[in-house]
């Protein structure tokens, strides 16, 4: 079920697809994450695409170095020892999703109208299967009609000249697009003259990159695959690994071996937090042998992670007090600056507060701490967890405060390593998805293209939402992903959209985002990342970045949906032109040889020089990190501490702090069941998860139905009714439940001062008895 524009779920009436057969069962995970579960899970997912050829050809070249594709899902490094099996579950689910044999053609579109298909599932409207052809909206039918390329460029095209300033469009992209059309995408916005380039980090790991850039010169982490091989201690911290990053799984699983600590901090235990088999390890799976997966776990209150950290520093600052090796002084005099304010602002914490805060007691943050204290390296990972919430750039600070006090930086085994989420998300923001670029960026745009680029800030996400709502968006392209439901504020962003005079959608799939659109609006169907990109110059390669810096080619298989898809650069280029008519960038050049983006990309982005070669060799290459090698790009040189205050996320009398997230069966707005198989659910999705002393206080039981309300900062409330009540191990005063669902409750207003991020893991809500 999902969320309707008013916030009430939608009835199993409202599915097309079968009924399911059971009602909803809850019954707690106790098994290891992966294993013969996973391997289940993924015959299951076979089966149902039809896919028992194509897919275990598919398995065996996801992830290969060479003529294989890059995984359209996570960020996680491909492995550095040359695994043959570099898969997951959620990989494998991804990729035969996009290979399903099902169409969404002309003829589907003619059976059903815009308004019939808003009444269907987000589930049941992606699995009528691929896009076959650009298709524009009919209003007088109210159906999407079939339209030729040419005629959809020039539309669109006609569209983005017509505006009276080249603000008036926004250029949206989720992590998917591989770093030509990247590049490409950001380079048609900036010819045209905007910088309005929202992405999706915008809504998941902007405070990372301002956090990191603030303290380290840099916005990603300093550490690699290797550094995790030999590091002494992990702390994983706000990341549900088995599902958002399964390959991680076997990390976890070889540092144990070999002896590593591993203290997983997250207010819900995860299944990745406790044990596993590895699939790939035939003899494990043989011998139903498994691996524990961390060594310790401690559950902060949502919002609390920041006083946990401010605790384990606080015991390292006192531990040097007779202890000087507790610190790494000589680190922190040659490489950081304004350690004495940051001690200062430890011994000015009490204990109290920081038990207060974090929701943790003092014994157990003093247990995380003599694990790093003992550690002679550490690194600490981070995903959402972390990020979305108000004082989310604090909280990846006070991450490198701790790391540097045991010089934890600039040295093999340790640093700080955000988890992204999508395959490239992290390549996006590198090759110029950003609506706050740099005047050295776009020096050298305007040096190597031959254009003017803007130079006033662009749109965030945020942003973007409110300029369409007012009217000063007119037109909204969106590049893959699913604007529509992705979004925060449902019913908000659904008006926003539908104010557009012209949203064009480019997918690959059926989706809500095209059902809430403009006035006007047009689907572009574009390959996938399994399909062969035959071009001019033969069949093209695409680069894209893990989330540790690495960049590497993927080349598709498989023979495309349909004739009539374009490539996402054939797919800019055509936009482009018929945009900016008079434009000296030879779009259509491009796109014969994606060598000659790259060629390009090299000249203009930094650590993508000789592209071209490095980019073949074996694993590809990584960008080079200047932190990593202890250069600060930092005001003052140095890697610079953090002095912030705690911020006071102790819900009040009566409220809740309710984190959205994803189930198991979920990548980001793709819902591949209504099931959630390591949180122990199915059949259903309109839950909440509440602690039992929490529910018992509102005299609730396990499946009462509840109506949730947030309150937002400007004092405005949303609701959703019925949701089910599920006792869950998590803090008492915090509550979580699934995405889309949710982002109903976290008002558009409602974002982080820090980095502008939708507060998705804080919602102040309350929970009682539907009425």
């Amino acid at each position: 079920m999902n969320a309707s524009d008013d916030g009430r779920p939608r009835s199993a009436a409202a599915r097309v697809g079968p009924a399911p057969a059971d009602e909803p069962a809850f019954h707690p995970y106790h098994h290891p994450a992966a294993g013969w579960g996973a391997a289940k899970s993924v015959t299951q997912v076979l089966v149902r695409e039809h896919a028992l050829l194509d897919g275990p050809r598919a398995i065996m070249r996801m992830n290969h170095e060479g003529d294989g594709f890059d995984c359209p899902g996570c960020a996680w490094p491909d492995d550095t020892k040359g695994l043959h099996l570099d898969i997951c579950e959620n990989g494998i689910k991804h990729v035969t999703w996009e290979m399903t044999g099902k169409r969404v053609d002309r003829a589907f579109f003619a059976a059903h109208s815009v308004t019939e298909l808003s009444g269907w599932s987000d589930f049941d409207l992606e699995d009528q299967g691929r896009l076959t052809e650009p298709m524009v909206y009919d209003p007088e039918s109210d159906h999407y009609v079939p339209i030729g390329w040419h005629d959809a460029f020039t539309l669109a095209g006609r569209a983005l000249r017509a505006l009276d300033d080249p603000n008036q469009a926004s250029f949206y992209t989720s992590g998917r697009l591989g770093n030509e059309a990247t590049f490409l995408y950001q380079l048609m916005a900036r010819e045209l003259g905007t910088n309005n380039l929202p992405d999706c980090s915008n809504m998941c790991h902007e405070a990372s990159g301002r956090g990191l850039q603030a303290s380290l010169g840099t916005g990603k982490g300093t550490v690699d695959l290797k550094d995790w091989e030999t590091t002494d201690a992990l702390f994983i911290m706000g990341v549900n690994a088995a599902s958002n990053a399964p390959r991680m799984l076997t990390a976890l699983a070889e540092a144990y071996h070999r002896g590593a600590q591993i203290v997983h901090i997250n207010p819900l235990v995860e299944a990745a937090a406790t044990r596993t088999i590895v699939p790939h390890d035939f003899l494990d799976m043989a011998r139903l042998r498994t691996t524990r997966t961390s060594t310790l776990n401690l559950q902060p209150r949502v919002g609390g992670d920041m006083a946990l950290l401010r605790g384990m520093a606080k015991a390292v600052l006192e531990q040097a007090q007779t202890d000087p090796k507790a610190l790494d002084q000589e680190f922190i005099e040659r490489h950081t600056a304004y350690f004495d304010d940051y001690r200062d602002v430890c011994w000015a914490t009490s204990w109290d507060e920081i038990e207060r805060q974090s929701g943790i007691g003092r014994a157990d943050i003093l247990q995380a701490a003599r694990v790093y204290q003992d550690a002679d390296r550490s690194i600490i990972s981070w995903c959402l967890g972390v990020s979305q919430h108000e004082h989310g750039v604090d909280t990846v600070r006070e991450i490198v405060n701790l790391l540097l006090l045991r010089g934890n930086l600039g040295r093999e085994g340790a640093g700080p390593s955000p988890v992204r989420g999508h395959s490239n998300v992290q390549g996006n923001r590198t090759c110029g998805i950003d609506h706050r670029p740099t005047e050295e960026f776009l020096d050298r745009l305007a040096e190597v293209c031959g254009i003017d680029p803007p130079r006033e800030h662009g749109l965030d996400t945020v942003g973007t939402i409110h300029a369409m709502h007012r009217g000063d968006v007119r037109v909204f392209i969106g590049m893959g992903g699913n604007f529509a439901l992705a979004a925060p504020d449902t019913p908000y962003t659904h008006e926003a959209l539908r104010s557009c005079e012209l949203t064009v959608q480019v997918s690959t799939k059926l989706n809500r985002s095209h059902l809430v659109h403009g006035r006007q609006a047009l689907i572009l169907p574009c390959l996938g990342r399994t399909e062969k990109d035959q071009q001019r110059g033969g069949v093209q390669a695409t680069s894209v970045e893990d989330s540790m810096s690495m960049v590497h080619l993927s080349v598709g298989m498989k023979r495309p949906a349909s004739k009539h898809l374009l490539s996402e650069p054939a797919v800019i280029a055509g936009l482009a032109r018929a945009a900016l008519p008079d434009s000296d960038t030879p779009w259509e050049w491009y796109v014969e040889d994606y060598d000659r983006v790259r060629d390009t990309m090299s000249q203009v982005l930094d650590g993508f020089e000789d592209c071209n070669r490095r980019v073949r060799l074996p694993l590809g290459f990584r960008i080079k990190q200047p932190a990593r090698e202890l250069v600060f790009l930092t005001p003052s040189g140095r890697a610079e501490f953090s002095s912030a205050p705690l911020p006071d996320v102790v819900p009040a009398p009566g409220t809740l702090a309710l984190g959205t997230m994803r189930s198991h069966d979920q990548w980001n707005t793709t819902i591949y069941s209504d099931n959630d198989r390591y949180r122990g659910v199915k059949n259903l999705r309109t839950l909440v998860f509440m602690n039992e002393d929490d529910m018992r206080d509102r005299s609730l039981t396990e499946f009462d139905p509840v109506d949730i309300t947030s309150t937002a900062k400007d004092g405005s409330q949303r609701h959703l009714h019925g949701f089910l009540a599920i006792p869950y191990d998590i803090p008492r005063g915090c509550a979580a439940g699934y995405m889309p669902e949710m982002n109903v409750l976290c008002a558009i207003g409602d974002y982080s001062t820090q980095s502008d991020q939708p507060l998705m893991k804080h919602v102040k809500v309350t929970i009682t008895r539907a009425a």
